[in-house]
């Protein structure tokens, strides 16, 4: 347990206190209310983290303290939210909008969802500035540039001039943290910030957020599930359980000494790094071999402006069994996301060869007639990847539908799968909004399985789940594999995941594949110094016993 991030008086005015606040939900939710009679004080300097599961009304809390809860049918129904002595809640749209950005900072879960798709990065980031501030052009490029250099994104001043889609989702997020942060808020608020990012930069982030508490007093608001991060930077935490607190006190108290039976499954979710050894009997059959992949991205440049060319995979080699799977594990950036795209036919490949199946999936070739809809993918957010207007029967159904299999037979196996996810077959009738993140990752788990695929490429699958649904969804893709006999590319910047989930693990930076090997070799006798920097950077609870990834 780190020491608390600032030497504050233990008798100064809380920034933030929320009494008895209450959210109703619209009629027809599992519950009545999202948040039931929550109280808690945030004081100068300190850190508070709400912990709690997908579901649980801890981001319902954020945006109450913003205003923006979907009113009328989410608003507050009892309590106050005080901020600086101020009651949040009865204050108008325009009153809010003077408070946001300046006094009181946000940090989304989803960047993408929170960035103008056809804006600058530069220029989203200078209307922080024209909303609040009056200052010149060349005093905002400057400070942007600082601002987007202090989160650790290379090339700051390319990155203003870049649109969102042409950053990874990792350097999104900082972007946002770097727009929140701009104007040195009193009150930071924190949604699940470095849920989708690398344990390296989950690192800088918070390093940065103590050093703004340090400079200026600033008070975090954290909300994560991730109990590693609430090690590191809490002060005080407090546990959502179905909308109500049912702990709550010191970080120290909490973490080592946990009262409640909620908290306590919770700590016993996290990943523990056990690595996982090779089964004895192995499948002589190679399913996919890659050999000398090649991919470089080219863009902008114009008459004045200087092009970008990134080398997203160089010379990458590996071959995969059936029945095994392989962890691409690296920081954002580092090309592990283009290697699943090439994977599976999403971006095309400049040089070397992809076989599947001894069959070359060459970008010239016809891609869909050598895969046959046998390799398939499961995206990071399953939210984006599904459609919104369409039913989860049909959806799940459509791919074989596509491939010929008769309409009632495909609907018949879409609910076989339901309920194989742990769904069941009523979800078929239901739309995506109406589940949570990690019944929409386990509706793309069971999409993807209704193609019957001998590959399947997961793109940080669990990665924006909260530990105890990422538990169950990476047992699912455990299940999956052994009965289905599927070959896995598993994609992900968590090594404690790698290592549960693995048989092999391939280690990349800037494009390259620098360490490679057995998930035992590789975690627990690491050879590369980026590997070990990995290792290193992966937040530990104190009270945790040391597991053979923690050795290393």
């Amino acid at each position: 347990m780190n020491a608390p991030h600032a030497v504050l008086n233990s008798a100064a005015a809380p920034v933030l206190k929320v009494r008895g606040l209450s959210i109703k939900l619209p009629a027809g939710g599992d519950r009545q209310l999202a948040v039931d009679g929550v109280s808690f004080d945030l004081l100068p300097g300190k850190t508070l983290c709400v912990v709690g599961e997908s579901g649980s009304g801890k981001s319902m809390i954020a945006n109450a303290v913003m205003g923006l809860l979907p009113k009328p049918h989410v608003a507050p129904v009892a309590g106050q939210v005080l901020f600086e002595g101020q009651d949040l809640l009865p204050l108008d749209e325009a009153q809010m909008r003077s408070l946001r950005g300046q006094r009181i900072g946000m940090i989304f879960q989803e960047p993408m969802t929170a960035l103008n798709p056809v804006m600058r990065i530069g220029a989203q980031l200078e209307e922080v500035f024209d909303a609040h501030l009056s200052l010149g052009s060349a005093e905002k490029q400057r400070r942007i540039i600082a601002a987007l250099g202090d989160v650790g994104l290379p090339e700051p001043e390319l990155i203003c001039q870049s649109y969102p889609f042409r950053l990874s989702g990792g350097q999104r997020q900082r972007v946002m943290i770097a727009c929140a942060l701009l104007l040195e808020p009193t009150l930071l608020i924190a949604d699940e910030p470095t849920t989708a990012l690398d344990v390296t930069t989950q690192a800088q982030i918070l390093a940065l957020i103590r050093q703004l508490q340090e400079r200026k007093g600033t008070a975090v608001l954290f909300i994560t599930h991730d109990f590693g991060v609430v090690s590191e930077i809490a002060d005080q935490v407090v546990v959502m359980q179905m909308g109500r607190c049912v702990e709550e006190g010191a970080a120290s108290d909490v973490l080592l000494r946990p009262q409640h039976a909620y908290t306590q499954k919770l700590l016993a979710a996290i990943p523990t790094g056990q690595v996982r050894r090779l089964p004895t009997q192995r499948s002589p059959h190679f399913v996919l071999q890659v050999q000398d992949l090649e991919k470089v991205y080219q863009s902008g440049g114009g008459l004045f402006t200087k092009g970008r060319r990134v080398h997203a995979a160089r010379k990458i080699s590996f071959n995969l069994r059936r029945g095994e799977t392989l962890g691409l594990v690296g920081e954002s950036g580092s090309g592990k996301s283009t290697v699943g795209k090439c994977l599976v036919g999403l971006h095309s490949f400049d040089e070397g060869r992809i076989l599947f199946n001894g069959k070359s999936l060459h970008p010239e070739s016809d891609f869909r007639a050598v895969a046959a809809g046998k390799i398939q993918m499961v995206f990071q957010d399953p939210y984006a990847s599904l459609n919104p207007r369409h039913r989860i029967g049909p959806t799940i159904a459509a791919g074989p539908i596509a491939q010929g299999v008769p309409k009632d037979k495909a609907m018949a196996r879409a609910l076989e799968l339901l309920q194989l996810v742990g769904l069941g077959p009523e979800a078929a009738d239901r739309f995506p909004h109406e589940f949570s993140g990690g019944q929409r990752q386990r509706i793309g788990i069971a999409r993807a399985l209704a193609m019957e695929p001998q590959l399947l490429v997961a793109d940080e699958p669990v990665s924006a789940l909260d530990v105890s649904v990422q538990a169950q969804v990476l047992k699912l893709f455990a299940q999956v594999r052994e009965e289905f006999g599927l070959a896995m590319v598993f994609i992900t910047h968590d090594l404690r995941v790698a290592g549960e989930l693995c048989d092999h693990i391939a280690v990349m930076q800037r494009g390259e594949i620098v360490e490679y090997g057995t998930s035992q070799e590789v975690l627990c006798n690491p050879q590369h110094p980026y590997t070990r920097c990995l290792i290193d950077a992966i937040p530990k609870l104190a009270s945790a016993a040391l597991s053979p990834l923690e050795l290393a």
